[in-house]
């Protein structure tokens, strides 16, 4: 089935936000769009970062929705693994993968410690269902988007801190957005 992401019937069903923020005066903004084209539904996230660049520093970084919607915690440990729901799921974000559900392209990050993302996934919806990521279901208490400090290879293998995305530096909640 193709179907063309920039169809006139295209249709907004859904959006969400997440404030980030980390230690080196991190910060940023993320948005997620969920739309509907003749009944297949595709999350667009968009994704601004910036902080000081000896904390963000230049080259890819991780970039994973995470299973709890809790920031406020040392390292942000208490955001738990990976968003991966289903009784196949993996959560473990020390164990090396394929892919998770939550898992998104890494952002690029300039000299100035500055970038952007914007990426396309069909893993997750902003709707009810076993894959949203607000809540219900797959995830009760909502999630959370986390920037990590090393890329992710998005290939299995070794396990161990820092194989895919190593340390947390910057997080949010992901909130539905009125």
């Amino acid at each position: 089935m193709q179907v063309n992401l920039q169809a006139d019937n295209k249709k907004v069903t859904a959006q969400a936000v997440a404030a980030l923020e980390g230690p080196g005066n991190i910060k940023g903004q993320a948005k997620f769009t969920e739309y509907d084209v003749d009944g297949w539904k595709y999350v667009h996230v968009s994704v601004e970062l910036s902080g000081d660049p000896e904390t963000l520093t230049a080259g890819k970084h991780a970039v994973h929705i995470h299973e709890k919607a809790s920031c406020d915690c040392d390292g942000f440990k208490c955001a738990g693994g990976h968003f991966d729901p289903g009784p196949n799921g993996n959560t473990d974000a020390d164990a090396n993968h394929g892919y998770h559900a939550g898992d998104l392209p890494n952002i690029t990050i300039d000299d100035a410690g500055k970038g952007t993302l914007q990426a396309i996934t069909t893993r997750v919806t902003l709707s009810d269902g076993p894959v949203s990521i607000l809540g219900k279901d797959s995830a009760p208490e909502g999630t959370s988007l986390m920037i990590h400090g090393n890329t992710d290879p998005y290939k299995p293998g070794e396990t161990g801190s820092g194989i895919s995305g190593g340390p947390r530096l910057a997080c949010g909640t992901i909130q539905k957005a009125n």
